[in-house]
C-alpha cells in the first residue's frame, strides 16, 4: 500500500518540478528576451526566479526522498547503473543535476559568468536560455525513459 503512494506523491512532484521547468524555458524567457530594458529583464528574472527556486527546492526534495524510497521499498536500487535500471539511473542523474543546481546555484553563475552579469544582460539570459533547454531536455528524457522502462521497455 505504500508503494502506489509514494509513486502518486513522487510522480506528483516530477510533474509540478519539471512542469515549473518547462514554463520558465518556454514562457517566461521568451518574454524576458523580448523586453526593451536590463534593469527590467533582470528584476522580472528575479521575481519569478526567486519564487520558483523556492518550489523546486521542495519538489526537489520531496521526489529524492520518495525516490530513494521507493527504490529502497521495491529493491531496484540494485538495478542502478545497469541496463535493466536504465530507468531510475537517468531519473538519479537528472536528480543529482538539479540538486547540484539548485542548491549551488549562486557559486554555479559565479563561474559561469565571471562577472559578465553586470556588463551584458543579453548575453547572460542567452546563455541562461540555453542552458534551460538543455535541463528541460535531460528532464523530459528521464520522464520518458522512466515512464518506457516502468512499463517494461527493458
Amino acid at each position: 500500500m505504500l508503494v502506489p503512494i509514494l509513486t502518486a506523491i513522487h510522480v506528483l512532484g516530477v510533474v509540478l518540478w519539471i512542469g515549473g521547468v518547462a514554463f520558465v524555458t518556454i514562457i517566461v524567457f521568451p518574454m524576458i528576451m523580448r523586453m526593451e530594458g536590463s534593469l527590467e529583464k533582470v528584476l522580472f528574472f528575479q521575481g519569478v526566479e526567486h519564487r520558483f527556486a523556492k518550489i523546486a527546492k521542495v519538489t526537489v526534495s520531496v521526489v529524492g526522498l520518495t525516490g530513494i524510497w521507493l527504490l529502497y521499498l521495491t529493491g531496484e536500487w540494485r538495478l542502478l547503473f545497469s541496463l535493466s535500471g536504465i530507468g531510475p539511473t537517468i531519473m538519479l542523474i537528472v536528480w543529482t543535476l538539479y540538486v547540484l543546481i539548485l542548491f549551488f546555484e549562486g557559486k554555479l553563475f559565479k563561474v559561469i559568468f565571471k562577472g559578465e552579469a553586470q556588463q551584458d544582460t543579453e548575453k547572460v539570459f542567452a546563455r541562461l536560455t540555453a542552458f534551460h533547454w538543455v535541463i528541460l531536455a535531460a528532464s523530459f528524457l528521464a520522464v520518458a525513459v522512466g515512464v518506457w522502462a516502468a512499463h517494461g521497455g527493458v
